[in-house]
């Protein structure tokens, strides 16, 4: 039986075991190929002769009855198991796994850690005198290979296993990998050919006795399990991925590979392409003289071939002429590479798998490893439906697509994403086939799911926010019913100010994509009369750290009843600001009907948003901060009302002299002491503004004497007014506006 198998040990994912594979294969002409992996992958090994495979691809093993239980096997094109899989195919020969079959190795995840050993290539590198296992491997193997290299890495790692203890489960695999060898050899098969981690193949080419093989393998546990390919990326190939038997460097590989002579010029030549993408010159000169300084590299350093860390110094050196930026760039672009592998369409799918791929493939929105920006026009009815579909994939847990914001998402009509596919998102898809088989039906019901659970009510309208982005009608009913009684149940102000800007915004989006808003204005407009109930109660006796939430929730309900076609509930809401506004106007003994008194931070704020709405005037203003700013009251105090005041006001203090100056008087009157303990607030306050708005400001304030009086600024006699060319100008501006005017109300 020994005589008519050969174990050929190769290094996952190395390219010169592919290439040393492919030829010993030639060589033998076996008649069955066995090859590492879970045999109940035997029914899906015809799909890598199709011509849709792609790779890189992987195998995915997962507990149907609960999904998050998984394991992949990934596949490179430059794999020797990939190769071996090819060949078979190609020489119509049959193509089996022979390892532990992944109903065992799923069920033992967690059976305590792996027993640690030491890695063979490593402990081979430093026998040889090299530092760095991975420039051993390239020079012995991937710069030589041959079919002799097998017997060699045979010999090698027998002596390395015969001083060592064995990995109790690696124990458990090579039992059964021997099990499904001796099977083979029953079935009549006579040149046997198999593929297998070089670490396994002393205990592959030495059989121990059929009971102590069935002694390890007695009693093992096991889950029900099933398995696909799904498409798998070289970033998740490399070692930084978390990929236990992952690569370094998956582009170079595939490079080394796949190269038909000459690799240094191509890669270097490929090299300035990435660059000369960006924007960066990189001449056919600069080129030539990389090689020329990779190849001397390699000579220095006594290697037959210049490798990857030679090519990538002569990048550095002079392509990138120093620049770890732009080195960083062909590391991510070339070493690792952004490839997607494909799998064809007869591959086993679950429903929501397929129906996720008729709408990729529908709306044209395929998926692609290197992140893409997409901006949507939702007025278009394919835009539109890719927004559903990144929307309801977003419910369901798959990440595909991550909302960005930016000036192409001003409006309602605007969405911009970011999409990025990695391979787990097919396990997400997976996981998420519970709730149904399309992506509608499963983010409906899971959407409703969540509304029957214990959501709270900001969750809740977050949620209804998403159905109506989603486009989930016939979850809304529940979503909305659960919103009701949460809203109607919760006395927290509190939480009823965090929950009303999602829902008047899920009331706007509604509007906008043709849903029925009423019933969400309705229930918002509950929500603000007990919040502008409540409200004076909670704003009273807060701490620091509560009283800055506290002011951005009031300006989140500000911003969100603006959104309101409700004037009614608009005009409450703004009375309710007024009440505790003149509650909190020092000095003033307590009355009957005012409110208790706000901190300083929250009564600035809420003289900022009547200004801003008209319910007071700018004299009023002026007097309120007069009189908060006064040098009566403490400088904490009055720094936190002017902090509550000015935050966002930019072109407030450009514009009007008057609240300027008494800004720039309160600050020339402090002492030192007190203008240390409000600088933190001034730099907050003032921080937040444009840096066109800070320029202006300082500009104004040079000329201020810090009296708080408003500087008297003389007319310039020389300055004379062309009347004519003036009145030219003011015709282009009205034009101008016009048209702006038809264009929005076109829109």
């Amino acid at each position: 039986m020994v005589e008519s198998v050969e174990v050929y040990g190769v290094r996952h994912h190395g390219p010169g075991s592919a290439r040393s594979l492919r030829a010993a294969l030639a060589e033998q002409r076996p008649d069955v190929v066995l090859i590492e992996g879970p045999p109940e992958a035997d029914g899906l090994v015809a799909l890598a002769a199709e011509e849709d495979m792609r790779p890189p691809v992987a195998l995915l093993g997962y507990v149907p009855a609960e999904p998050k239980i998984a394991a992949f096997w990934p596949f490179a094109v430059f794999s020797p198991e990939w190769q071996a899989l090819k060949y078979a195919h190609a020489a119509g020969i049959p193509v089996r796994f022979c390892d532990l079959p992944a109903a065992h190795q799923l069920a033992m995840r967690d059976r305590g850690a792996r027993e640690s050993r030491t890695d063979p290539v490593a402990d081979l590198a430093d026998a040889a005198g090299y530092d760095d296992p991975e420039r051993w491997w390239e020079d012995v193997v991937e710069h030589v290979g041959g079919p002799a290299v097998f017997d060699a890495l045979a010999e090698a790692i027998g002596l390395l296993r015969a001083g060592g203890q064995t990995d109790a489960r690696d124990a458990i695999r090579e039992a059964y990998m021997r099990k499904v060898l001796r099977k083979t050899f029953k079935e009549g098969y006579q040149r046997i050919a198999v593929v297998c981690g070089a670490w396994h193949v002393p205990a592959l080419r030495d059989l121990p006795s059929v009971t102590a093989d069935d002694r390890l393998l007695r009693g093992l546990p096991k889950l029900r399990v099933a398995l696909t390919w799904v498409p798998w990326t070289y970033g998740r190939l490399a070692y930084a991925s978390g990929y236990g038997a992952g690569i370094h460097s998956p582009g170079w590989y595939d490079h080394l590979f796949s190269c038909e002579g000459k690799p240094i010029e191509r890669w270097l030549t490929r090299a300035a392409g990435v660059l000369r993408d960006e924007g960066v010159p990189a001449s056919p000169a600069s080129v030539i003289e990389s090689v020329r300084l990779a190849e001397a590299l390699a000579a220095l350093r006594g290697r037959p071939l210049a490798g990857l860390e030679e090519v990538t110094e002569a990048a550095r050196a002079v392509l990138c002429e120093g620049s770890d930026l732009l080195t960083d760039l062909i590391q991510r672009r070339l070493v690792v590479g952004e490839r997607l592998g494909c799998v064809p369409a007869a591959t086993p799918m679950m429903p929501l798998q397929r129906d996720l791929r008729d709408q990729q493939r529908r709306l044209r929105l395929r998926p692609e490893a290197a992140p893409r920006d997409i901006d949507l026009d939702l007025r278009k009815p394919n835009d539109l439906a890719r927004s559903h579909l990144l929307h309801r994939l977003a419910l369901l847990g798959v990440g595909w697509g991550t909302p960005r914001e930016g000036p192409a998402n001003i409006g309602t009509f605007r969405e911009s994403w970011r999409l990025t596919w990695r391979p787990e998102l097919d396990l997400a898809v997976i996981e998420a086939g519970m709730w149904g088989g399309t992506v509608a039906a499963a983010a409906a019901e899971r959407a409703r799911s969540q509304a029957s659970g214990s959501a709270s009510l900001e969750e809740l309208t977050v949620l209804l926010e998403r159905c109506l982005l989603a486009d989930l009608g016939d979850a809304l009913p529940a979503v909305l019913a659960a919103v009701s009684e949460r809203a109607a149940l919760d006395t927290d102000v509190t939480r009823l100010m965090a929950a009303l800007p999602a829902l008047v915004r899920a009331a706007r989006y509604g509007d906008v994509r043709g849903t029925d808003p009423a019933r969400l204005t309705q229930v918002a407009a509950e929500m603000l009369t007990r919040i502008c109930v409540g409200l004076s109660v909670a704003v009273a006796s807060l701490d620091e750290a509560a009283e800055r939430a506290m002011r951005d929730r009031i300006d989140a309900v500000h911003s969100a009843t603006g959104l309101l076609r409700d004037a009614q509930s608009r005009g409450r809401w703004l009375d309710a600001l007024a009440v505790l506004a003149r509650g909190d106007d020092p000095p003033r003994p307590p009355r009957a009907g005012l409110a208790p008194r706000c901190s300083p931070l929250i009564s600035g704020r809420l003289t900022r948003l009547l200004l801003d709405s008209d319910r007071l005037t700018m004299d009023d203003a002026a007097t309120r901060m007069s009189l908060r700013l006064s040098a009566a009251v403490p400088a904490a105090a009055a720094g936190g009302w002017a902090e509550g005041f000015l935050s966002g006001s930019g072109p407030l203090l450009v514009h009007d002299d008057r609240l300027l100056s008494l800004t720039d008087g309160w600050l020339a009157g402090l002492s030192q002491d007190a203008f240390t303990a409000v600088l933190p607030a001034l730099r907050r306050t003032f921080g937040g503004f444009a840096p066109p708005e800070r320029r202006a400001i300082g500009q104004k304030a040079a000329r201020l004497d810090g009296s708080g009086r408003v500087p008297q600024v003389a007319e310039d006699a020389g300055d004379d007014l062309d009347e004519d060319r003036a009145a030219v100008a003011v015709r282009g501006v009205a034009a101008i506006l016009a048209a702006a005017s038809s264009g929005w109300a076109a829109r």
